[in-house]
């Protein structure tokens, strides 16, 4: 049996472990999936372990998307980009390391028939997926794109791989098309980022990447302003379908009746 995992610290709100399983019972794959949340120090033994056929594929979520690039013997060109890894598999005999999460956020705003070409855009946040947001937002043809973190080291770092990009002070909003929470403030009940929304004009986009709970704080103030909102559902679906496309060649179908198996229970 095939084994599959992902690692994350904090992990237990992950539905990976649901929808793979579920894939792979559709699919007549022998193989399952489950979570873990190991010590940094365990990440290089767990990849090695891809290697030795003893895991057959790997995802990554926060904090280590990064962490585990030098434990890769190859990457695609999007990582080399980004610089963040969400999943990993054997590859020809080479630890691989691929991110699926560009294709994913791209994917849930075309799905969403979000047009977002020269439009401005600002990320709440500069932690490891941004750099991926950011790649997605490229290719959709975005006018400017602003990062506000409440500190700015980690801001200015992707403003040395993405130079076009523009720091804002963190509380400082600027008048855009779309908004997204990349931070991982709202995971837990209560938690908000504390920005004042009502500086905003009306009829903007809020993005939460966070897909459970399926409304943070941040959707929740947006909606009540009466702005759209959309949660990370999507682009979880899509950075998934594209993971089992590589690990299994074969692209698995996102239909009604998966939706209500994970988010209806």
């Amino acid at each position: 049996m095939k084994k599959h995992i992902i690692i994350g610290n904090p992990i237990i709100h992950s539905l990976s472990p649901k929808i793979h399983n579920y894939w792979f019972k559709e699919n007549n794959i022998n193989a399952y999936y489950e979570k873990i949340a190991p010590k940094e120090e365990e990440i290089k033994s767990i990849i090695n372990k891809i290697k030795k056929g003893e895991i057959y594929g790997m995802n990554i979520t926060v904090p280590y998307k990064q962490i585990v690039i030098p434990f890769l013997e190859t990457r695609s060109d999007i990582v080399k980009e980004t610089n963040s890894v969400n999943t990993i598999f054997n590859k020809q005999g080479k630890i691989h390391g691929e991110n699926t999460d560009t294709f994913g956020f791209e994917q849930s705003i075309i799905k969403n028939n979000f047009d977002l070409k020269n439009k401005n855009v600002l990320i709440f946040g500069a932690g490891g997926v941004v750099p991926s947001i950011i790649c997605a937002l490229k290719k959709l043809q975005v006018g400017k794109i602003y990062i506000s973190n409440r500190t700015n080291l980690n801001a200015e770092k992707i403003k040395k791989n993405f130079n076009f990009v523009e720091i804002l002070e963190w509380g400082k909003l600027k008048d855009c098309d779309l908004y997204i929470n990349s931070t991982s403030v709202g995971l837990k009940q209560g938690e908000n980022l504390d920005l004042n929304l009502n500086l905003i004009s009306s009829n903007k986009i809020f993005y939460d990447l966070i897909y459970n709970p399926p409304k943070t704080e941040f959707l929740l103030k947006a909606e009540k302003l009466g702005h759209r909102i959309i949660n990370g559902k999507d682009m979880f679906l899509y950075q998934a379908q594209k993971s089992f496309d590589l690990w299994h060649n074969l692209t698995p179908k996102i239909d009604k009746k998966l939706i209500d198996y994970l988010y209806n229970d």
